[in-house]
C-alpha cells in the first residue's frame, strides 16, 4: 500500500482516488480542535465550509464555532481553539464548525473511501486506523488558502513515517519524502521548527499563539473523526 502527501487542496484533484483513505490535516488549528473537542466529549461536529452557512445553523439554535483569518467569528459560541472546547460547554452536544481552511479540505475530500482529521495530538491513533482499514492513504494539508504550510506537511511526514515503519506501507511518490524528511530533520524540536512559520505570524499578531505547544504535543488524544455523509450534510464522529 502507498501512502501520499498532497500539498494544498488546490493539488487534491492529482491525488483523489476514491478508495483510499483522506487524513485532513490543519495544524494550527482546526483538526487539532476537533481532536480535542471529541476528547472533551462533544457528540459530533458539522463542518461547513461558508459563514453563511454556520450562520443559518446559529439562527437554528445550533452551537457554532467559526473562524476566519485566525480570528473568532463575532456570531460564534466558539473560535479555532482547542482551549474553547471545554467539556462543560461541548460534552453531549453537537457543534457547527467552520474555518478558514480546514473545513474547507473535508468538504474537497468528502467522495474518498474514508476521510478523517489528523493532528499530532492524535498521530498514533490516525496511524493505527490506517493500518486497520488497509487502503491508501492520502494526507490533506489543508495549509493556507490554497498554498502550502509547513506544519500540516510536517504532519504528513510524521504519519508517513509511522506507515512506512509499519512494514505495510511505501512513500506514494517524492512528496510524501519530502514531507518525511521535513519530519525527521526537525521531529525533537517541532516548536523551534515553527516558530518562523507564516502561520505563527499571523498567531502571534493577534495575540493567539497560545494554543501552539499544544498543537504540537504527539498522542494526547487517541480519538479519530472520521466523516459521515448524510443527504449532502457533513457530519464527524
Amino acid at each position: 500500500m502507498k501512502i501520499d502527501v498532497c500539498f494544498s487542496p488546490a493539488l487534491y484533484q492529482v491525488y483523489h482516488d476514491p478508495e483510499s483513505v483522506v487524513v485532513v490535516v490543519d495544524i494550527f488549528r482546526a483538526t487539532t480542535t476537533m481532536a480535542a473537542a471529541f476528547r472533551n466529549g462533544v457528540r459530533t461536529i458539522r463542518p461547513v465550509a461558508t459563514i453563511e452557512e454556520a450562520q443559518t445553523y446559529k439562527a437554528e439554535g445550533w452551537l457554532v464555532g467559526a473562524e476566519r483569518n485566525v480570528k473568532k467569528c463575532d456570531f460564534a459560541d466558539f473560535g479555532n481553539s482547542p482551549f474553547d472546547y471545554t467539556p462543560e460547554k461541548i460534552s453531549g452536544h453537537d457543534v457547527v464548525f467552520t474555518t478558514t481552511n480546514g473545513t474547507k479540505a473535508i468538504t474537497v475530500a468528502k467522495d474518498a473511501y474514508r476521510v478523517i482529521t489528523g493532528a499530532f495530538v492524535n498521530l498514533k491513533a490516525v496511524a493505527d486506523y490506517c493500518l486497520l482499514h488497509q487502503h491508501n492513504v492520502v494526507v490533506l494539508c489543508s495549509g493556507w488558502q490554497d498554498k502550502i504550510n509547513i506544519e500540516d506537511t510536517t504532519f504528513g511526514g510524521a504519519l508517513v513515517d509511522l506507515l512506512v515503519k509499519s512494514g505495510q506501507y511505501v512513500p506514494g511518490s517524492d512528496a510524501a519524502l519530502i514531507a518525511r524528511d521535513m519530519w525527521n530533520a526537525h521531529k525533537d524540536d517541532l516548536l523551534s521548527y515553527m516558530k518562523e512559520t507564516d502561520h505563527m505570524a499571523r498567531l502571534v499578531a493577534k495575540h493567539l499563539e497560545d494554543a501552539v505547544p499544544y498543537c504540537l504535543i504527539p498522542d494526547s488524544v487517541s480519538y479519530v473523526p472520521e466523516l459521515e455523509v448524510q443527504e449532502n450534510i457533513l457530519i464527524l464522529h
